[in-house]
């Protein structure tokens, strides 16, 4: 009687068993056939699509997609010397893919980052629909969450209403009026540096002392950005960005294991440390605000002529209750405040680094440039804001700096819908466009046949006012992460044309201060290890300061991976150590 009961309750589950099995190969079949259109079904409808337009590409190969040979072409890159010396083409280095591909397929053409296409675009033109006439139809790309945690999620990471907020609370800390009161500030610490460089010249027996130039003018530019960010709290400042640093160096370790699943999560001691030091920059920079919040009234009471800081910004916007659904809380002031020290910082400090191997390298024009700076500024005056604008010889120096290594060698957008650009491209929703700056800076359609030389006064030729290139035609500046929206740059300004921009404000101080101190001032020159400058070096008196740094400064990427690639094939090409001090400086001055 028991067996008979036990078969109908036994065919039950039976029945059970088999839906659940069955609704099991459904979502398994389901997986596996999203898995497969992700991996190559969509990859193989792109390149169909692409290809009716005439667009081409390195196939599509499962799963890795072209990078593979990406890999294989910055390493054969890499292993090769840059020849001549005195040549800057350091396109076929820093995106070695890029220029291979480029003889192949032409500007615009399909490549693959694993399954995910990105189409690049270095079509002056096109370039400036994307960023410009139909900038709506385009987004920026989501970056890592590790890259957002190194970065911040600020200003150049928002979007939408978000974006709209922050950049109006931050636009008036960036007007000109405004950042002309930081010269002073930037001018002293650049006086103080160049006394430093000659007294550990002075201190040194053999009259030479060896200093890493990129160190010091991370120094520098850590200086201007605290003041810029924190104002009144400069001494608080300090520390926080210090902590920021250290925090800077531990996720960018966690970004080498960014293969590993999860890793991010892991209790490990690195992770640990990382985890203890960015609560301990919160809860510093959660008191500050707080300290900064009670003293918003005296600060709006306060002196029209002083220095509007950023946090100071973000505050007395919060404060005003015409704005209150939509202030800026304090989690992202904090945000705003690690954009602001990880952009500013790294763009700035590469820029000055640059132009200082640039001067060495070019001694003709180090001596222009000092000329110029001791007949607008004089042997004994720091330099004001009136100063600037009179310095052309300076500014075509550091645009051309910018021109041949920008802080960004390519950057990212993502089409928001389908769209038809001028060319008759049309480009699907969510696909990724890549646009080369460092190949378009390179381009000797726009910019000469003496596109990878130094040659400042080739400017006003290559943007087309009475020489061979096409008119229009602008180098990619830090301070433009939008060109369509000249938004405040973490630099230290909005972009103009004509005279230097304000984001450059602080390097041209920077550049002028150190050549303007008299007969005796720091004068750099280079010598070569290998086959790429490999040190700096400055009389001083009768003795020489030899600046050398032990890691070339890289232009800054949108992807960390390129930096380390970028970084990479300059250590490999005998950048990261030079040999003992020579007597002879070739390029002394």
């Amino acid at each position: 009687m028991g067996e008979e009961m036990d078969a109908p309750g036994a065919g039950w589950l039976t029945w059970r068993a088999a839906a659940a099995l069955a609704v099991a190969a459904w979502l398994a079949l389901h997986v596996a056939a999203r898995v497969a259109d992700a991996l190559w079904w969509r990859p193989r409808r792109l390149e169909a699509h692409f290809a009716a337009q005439g667009v081409r590409g390195p196939p599509y190969r499962f799963l890795l997609g072209s990078v593979k040979e990406m890999v294989g072409l910055m390493a054969e890159a890499s292993a090769k010397p840059m020849s001549p010396a005195t040549s800057h083409n350091a396109l076929p280095r820093v995106l070695a893919f890029y220029h291979y591909w480029r003889k192949i397929y032409g500007p615009t053409f399909l490549i693959w980052f694993g399954p995910t296409p990105r189409l690049t675009v270095a079509e002056p033109e096109l370039v400036r629909e994307i960023f410009l006439t139909r900038a709506e139809a385009f987004d920026r790309y989501e970056a890592h969450p590790v890259v957002r945690q190194l970065e911040g999620d600020g200003l150049v990471s928002l979007h939408g209403d978000k974006w709209a907020l922050h950049r109006r609370v931050l636009t008036d800390a960036f007007y000109s009026d405004n950042l002309n009161r930081l010269v002073p500030h930037v001018g002293r610490s650049v006086a103080a540096l160049a006394e430093k460089w000659r007294a550990m010249a002075a201190a040194g027996g053999s009259g030479e002392v060896e200093v890493d130039v990129a160190e010091w003018f991370q120094v520098v530019t850590e200086e201007a950005i605290t003041r810029a960010t924190f104002g009144r709290s400069y001494d608080d400042g300090r520390v926080v960005f210090a902590m920021q640093g250290r925090l800077m160096a531990f996720a960018s370790e966690a970004f080498r294991k960014v293969l590993v699943p999860g890793y991010r999560f892991l209790p490990t001691k690195k992770n640990w440390q990382s985890w203890k030091l960015d609560r301990e920059i919160r809860r510093s920079l959660t008191r500050l605000i707080a300290r900064r919040s009670d003293e918003a009234e005296a600060e709006k009471a306060g002196d029209d002529g002083a220095f509007r800081d950023l946090l100071g910004a973000m505050i007395n916007a919060g404060d005003r209750k015409t704005r209150a659904p939509s202030a800026i809380p304090v989690e992202d002031m904090l945000e705003e405040c690690k954009t602001f020290f990880f952009a500013g910082k790294q763009t700035t400090t590469n820029l000055l680094t640059w132009a200082t191997v640039l001067l060495a390298m070019h001694p003709e024009w180090q001596e222009r440039a000092r000329r110029e700076v001791l007949d607008v500024c004089g042997p004994d005056e720091l330099p004001s804001k009136e100063h600037l604008p009179k310095l052309k010889t300076l500014g075509m120096i550091m645009n051309e700096t910018l021109r041949l290594y920008p802080p960004a060698v390519a950057t990212i957008r993502r089409a928001k819908t389908d769209v038809q650009l001028s060319d008759g491209c049309i480009i699907p929703r969510d696909m990724e466009l890549l646009v080369p700056i460092m190949a378009i800076h390179h381009d000797t359609r726009f910019w000469g046949q003496d596109a990878a030389q130094f040659n400042p006064a080739a400017v006003r030729r290559r943007h087309g006012q009475g020489g061979e290139a096409p008119p229009r035609v602008h180098p990619l500046r830090p301070g433009l992460p939008d060109v369509h929206r000249p938004e405040p740059c973490p630099a230290g300004g909005q972009a103009h044309h004509g005279d230097p921009a304000p984001a450059l404000r602080d390097a041209d101080l920077a550049q002028l201060r150190a050549r303007a101190d008299g007969p005796d001032a720091p004068l750099p020159a280079v010598r070569s290890a290998g086959d790429l400058p490999a040190a700096i070096s400055s009389s001083v008196g009768s003795g020489s300061v030899i600046a050398r740094h032990s890691s070339f400064p890289c232009p800054k990427p949108p992807h960390i991976l390129l930096s380390k690639i970028l970084t990479k094939s300059f250590h490999k090409a005998g950048l990261r150590t030079c040999g003992p001090p020579q007597k002879k400086n070739i390029g002394h001055v």
